[in-house]
């Protein structure tokens, strides 16, 4: 489905009485971090203060970066991971992942080489879960880093492998975990691994190029759950869940051995359960529903569709790259041990859809997007790639949505919603509702009313079509099924 040209932003929809209310945080692409009620109104902006993602700690405190490494060096990497107050004030930052040399050695200076994801101890996930505070002044944190690294067991070219690192409050890293030292157990066959060897998704950076190969985008730990509580080790509170969007891979990895302990992809044709789930493609954000909310224990994704994967050369991949395609995106709620597809949310639960083959692409972000869960069982999605944010309930409907009313082009890796008591700096807001407006009757200034013949409204129920005439549907019994079509 096209969008509009012309269509309102920020708050269009808000339903005081069904959503879960809050301030909403989010990274604007390379401008900073903005903070948001639920009317759209800006609480706080922190220029140029950059999230991958921004997160909110309790008493007005985010985290961020300070800054990113020039593209021309590195894919993707910031600087630095740093935690500020509201007034914008470093009370804790850390940088010492690498000491970096640049090309020509004009440029040397320490980086993070964070990216996409960090969890501080305290909060498993990074979102507000009712008990887990994460911690404002103290505790480790870990870290989803970059590393360049050779494996030809994999390929010959230089890989730009995803580590995940520990660190504590002084910056020393106590931790680490890199995935091309897992390669046996990522479960690619003979075809995938040929056209990984040849092309592990290679960026044109420096001489040797950066052969961003697994791309893992989101990282969290479990934190207690009721599958360890029942006696599954999988599901050990400090193992650590992850998903690879370059090969439609999400997986469990055991803190205290580095193995994985599960896994689903990029096979999604292996079991029965894995055929009725469907080719995840391209996810972001996999993580599980932390204990304390609606749906604890399942495992939440946002996935994307678009194109990602290794598979067999075909139409569509000349090398077989970037192998799967889907245009439209899905939330999934899977439970882990049974893989049961729990609840899910496509563009065609969205109301008043016209034509059910195109409804899913109402829906849709190609790359970044997350999902939370809410402790009203609602679950807040940003589609990243729209730059818009929406609300729906467990029975999928929307009761608010916020397209950012920024400039074009302006894409939001991740959002989420805090309650109002985490920023005691400044009163909670008058919740005013904003209700759904009807597209079929809304007309800007100047524009016709839009009726059709006999007086039969755009607004109306569907009718069908019959040499030129406009029929409605309690006349369609006058004509013979094999003559009428539907518009």
């Amino acid at each position: 489905m096209s969008t509009p040209n012309v269509y309102p932003k920020g708050t269009t929809i808000y339903d005081p009485e069904k959503a879960w209310s809050g301030y909403t945080l989010m990274p604007i692409d390379k401008k900073g971090a903005v903070l948001i009620d639920m009317n759209g109104n800006v609480v706080r902006y922190w220029k140029d203060f950059q999230g991958f993602p921004n997160k909110m700690l309790r008493g007005g405190y985010i985290m961020g970066s300070l800054g990113a490494r020039e593209s021309v060096y590195g894919y993707q990497d910031q600087a630095d991971l740093t935690e500020i107050d509201w007034d914008g004030n470093v009370v804790w930052s850390f940088n010492k992942k690498e000491y970096i040399e640049e090309p020509g050695g004009k440029k040397k200076y320490w980086l993070a080489r964070q990216h996409h994801d960090y969890q501080r101890e305290g909060n498993p996930v990074g979102y507000y879960v009712p008990g887990m505070e994460a911690r404002v002044d103290g505790g480790n944190t870990l870290i989803l880093c970059h590393e360049d690294v050779y494996n030809k067991k994999i390929s010959d070219k230089r890989l730009l492998d995803d580590c995940i690192i520990e660190v504590d409050w002084e910056g020393n890293i106590i931790w680490k975990w890199n995935v091309n030292e897992h390669f046996k157990e990522l479960g690619f066959d003979e075809v995938q691994k040929n056209v990984l060897f040849r092309n592990p998704n290679l960026h044109p950076i420096g001489k040797e190029g950066q052969s961003d190969w697994m791309h893992i985008n989101s990282m969290s730990v479990l934190g207690p759950n009721k599958w360890y509580d029942q006696g599954d080790e999988r599901f050990n509170p400090e193992n650590i869940i992850w998903d690879a969007r370059e090969s439609n891979i999400c997986a469990i990895i055991s803190k205290k051995t580095g193995k994985i302990v599960w896994q689903i992809g990029p096979d999604f044709t292996k079991t029965r359960e894995l055929k009725l789930i469907g080719q995840i493609i391209g996810q972001h954000h996999c993580h599980m529903i932390p204990q304390g909310l609606p749906g604890a224990g399942n495992i939440l994704i946002f996935d994307n569709g678009g194109w990602a994967g290794y598979g067999a050369p075909s139409r569509t991949s000349k090398d077989g790259s970037k192998a799967d395609l889907r245009d439209h995106s899905r939330i999934l709620e899977i439970n882990p041990v049974t893989l049961e597809l729990v609840w899910s949310f496509t563009g065609a639960d969205f109301t008043n859809v016209a034509m059910p083959i195109t409804a899913p692409a109402r829906f849709y972000s190609q790359l970044i997007s997350s999902a939370q869960r809410l402790p009203n069982g609602n679950t807040l999605i940003t589609e990243g790639c729209a730059g818009r944010l929406f609300e729906v309930t467990p029975e999928k409907e929307v009761v608010w949505e916020y397209y950012a009313p920024f400039n074009p082009g302006d894409w939001m890796y991740r959002a989420y919603r805090y309650p109002y008591d985490y920023v005691p700096q400044v009163e909670a807001p008058k919740e005013v509702p904003v209700p759904r407006i009807d597209n079929n009757t809304f007309r800007v200034p100047g524009a016709a009313e839009g009726m059709l013949q006999n007086d039969v409204s755009v607004a109306g129920t569907w009718g069908y079509t019959k040499m030129d005439e406009c029929v409605t549907e309690d006349t369609i019994t006058d004509y013979d099924e094999d003559s009428v079509s539907k518009f």
